[in-house]
């Protein structure tokens, strides 16, 4: 014990300064962002008093309205590639001069952000609310929360991991250094989808501009109105830095707008159907930049008959029925085991039964609307298909008081069993508030099921063993598993996240998704410059000796034998070779 106390004291000591030091509050600007127009009706255009009925075809604006009520927004270009062109240009010139800042600067910019973010989460979240039909408290923890979590990530570990990395350099060149340099890429571009318009700005903004880079980002046509609203909280907080302008760009507009982004910048980041996805890839093909595609998926819930299942019931409930079941990562396929499958099916039918959806800004509803205009449609097709093929529909929610113009917004809570993989349901991605419940009898039989998707995004296990519960994840053909819970990862920001198959490829999120938005340049420098200099050897100097290749079969054994014998033998003639004279091959050549 007298050899240890003092290190102990030490690590106490140490702890309480780490705690003192997080104490001291840091010296953050608070930002004014105008939102007069946002959620003051009255300053809206005179249009928002009439219910909009949406164009189905593109035309040189975008029509914004709110999904829940069907009130017009208002509109904003659909910009014209020229015009695409032109504002990744000047987001290069603001690229140039923002990749010489610090770190210090970086990091204030983002303690700007995450200060407003958390004082405004009300507004923040009543935006996305509006724009998508989503809940306050689906948006506060799809939108507010995530981001949140990133900011902090990045605060604590973003510049660890983009300082040089220093590697081994192996036997041959044990005289080097050798290390890995993070730089900018330049332009990042980044399409993104609807389901969470203020997160999905600002993951990808986030990470490529705290590495250096700006960023111009296409938003989609059905969520261009909160998208360019956010953008001037980013502006704002990149003026309070000192940040150049264009730095950041929100632009909106349709597919030719986005095919014109993906032909100007140095890597895209796209968020969205596989598709479109393969468009972009095609597209990209032209110009050899990096893409990284996040796809959407169809994740699958294995539920063992070990569980406690009211808890795993309420989890379950989230995971299908957050933002509509709106989510790239939401649970679309149940496995549960056939010992507890009716007392599952009962208790998730109890839950979503008290589940009400409706307008969430008008009234309380646990559940709002669905945002892509006649996606209820396609959802009822689903629901249709299995039920020809002999599913059953078992318990649905309610919807509440919903304006006329409104009523096909909204897809309300089911839940469906008796199904099988012959269905549409339990293969094409939903993307709605739709329970699919299939029995399993064996942990091989879940894996199969499991498996048995083009998607490959993520995956929840839930078993009172954990180790029972990692085994069968650990066979799941997906980039993201949750154990005992659902979609936890993401609020892991230090994890990668994507998935494989038609999920996409490539990760945003962690070490993984930032470094991404950089050039990985490999640097390799003399250790004791200029003391030990880089020096060919004589016997492979120009012209080449006859015991060139003696010489380097020597050199390999010495430094790559398994046998320590014959390495010192190999070694051993590798000395002696060096000190022979250099004898070419053409030295004995005659005139």
């Amino acid at each position: 014990m007298a050899f240890w106390w003092p290190l102990v004291v030490i690590g106490f000591a140490v702890g309480i300064c780490k705690l003192l030091f997080m104490l001291i509050p840091y010296n953050v600007p608070s930002i004014d962002v105008d939102a007069s127009d946002i959620l003051d009706d009255g300053n809206q255009a005179k249009e928002n008093s009439f219910i909009y009925i949406p164009s189905r075809r593109q035309t040189d604006k975008v029509q914004c309205y709110e999904p829940a009520t069907m009130k017009y927004l208002g509109y904003f270009p659909a910009l014209k590639p020229d015009e695409v062109k032109e504002r990744v240009v000047q987001a290069r010139k603001a690229q140039k001069v923002w990749a010489k800042t610090s770190f210090k600067q970086r990091r204030q910019f983002l303690r700007i952000l995450l200060k407003y973010i958390v004082e405004h989460q009300k507004l923040i979240c009543e935006v996305s609310s509006r724009d998508t039909g989503k809940t306050m408290v689906d948006a506060s923890l799809g939108e507010i929360m995530t981001t949140c979590e990133k900011i902090h990530w990045l605060l604590s570990e973003g510049e660890k991991w983009l300082k040089p990395e220093y590697r081994s350099c192996g036997r041959s060149m044990i005289h080097k250094t050798a290390k890995v340099e993070f730089h900018p890429l330049g332009v990042v571009g980044a399409i993104v989808s609807w389901n969470y318009p203020f997160h999905n700005i600002f993951n990808p903004m986030l990470a490529a501009v705290f590495s250096g880079n700006s960023i111009v980002i296409k938003v989609s046509e059905n969520a261009s109105w909160s998208g360019c609203f956010y953008l001037r909280i980013i502006q704002a907080a990149l003026s309070a830095v000192g940040a150049p302008e264009n730095l950041v760009e929100v632009i909106t507009g349709f597919a030719e707008t986005g095919e014109a982004l993906v032909s100007s910048v140095d890597k895209m980041i796209f968020v969205g159907s596989p598709g479109v996805g393969k468009m972009i890839m095609r597209k990209a093909a032209d110009t050899l930049i990096p893409v990284t595609l996040e796809l959407g998926g169809k994740d699958a819930f294995i539920v063992c008959e070990d569980i406690d299942v009211s808890h795993v019931a309420q989890i379950a409930a989230r995971g299908a029925l957050q933002s509509s079941g709106q989510n790239c990562a939401g649970a679309e396929r149940f496995y549960v085991h056939k010992d507890i499958y009716s007392s599952f099916v009962a208790e998730v039918v109890r839950i979503v039964k008290s589940v009400t959806a409706g307008p969430p800004l008008v009234g309380k509803y646990d559940m709002g609307a669905i945002c892509m205009q006649e996606h209820s449609e396609r959802l009822q097709s689903l629901v249709n298909d299995a039920l020809d093929k002999g599913a059953e529909i078992v318990g649905r929610g309610s919807v509440g008081n919903i304006g006329e113009g409104a009523v096909d917004q909204y897809f309300p809570p089911t839940i469906i069993v008796n199904v099988n993989h012959s269905m549409k349901l339990m293969q094409e991605e939903a993307f709605g508030p739709i329970m699919p419940i299939m029995k399993f009898s064996t942990d091989e039989e879940a894996v199969t099921l499991a498996n048995d998707s083009n998607y490959g995004l993520g995956c929840a296990v839930f078993s009172g063993s954990q180790r029972r519960a990692r085994e069968i994840a650990s066979q799941l053909h997906c980039g993201v598993a949750a154990i005992n819970d659902f979609a936890s990862n993401y609020m892991c920001q230090s994890l990668p996240f994507g998935g494989v198959k038609d999920s996409g490829f490539g990760r945003f999120g962690g070490v993984e998704g930032l470094r991404a938005c950089c050039l990985v340049k490999s640097v390799v420098e003399d250790r004791f410059w200029p003391l030990i200099k880089t020096k060919i050897p004589k016997p492979i100097q120009y012209p080449i000796s006859e015991s060139g290749f003696e010489f380097q079969e020597s050199l390999v054994e010495a430094l790559y034998g398994l046998n320590v014998l014959d390495r010192l033998r190999a070694l051993v003639d590798v000395l002696k070779t060096l000190s022979e004279p250099n004898t070419s091959k053409n030295s004995k050549r005659t005139d």
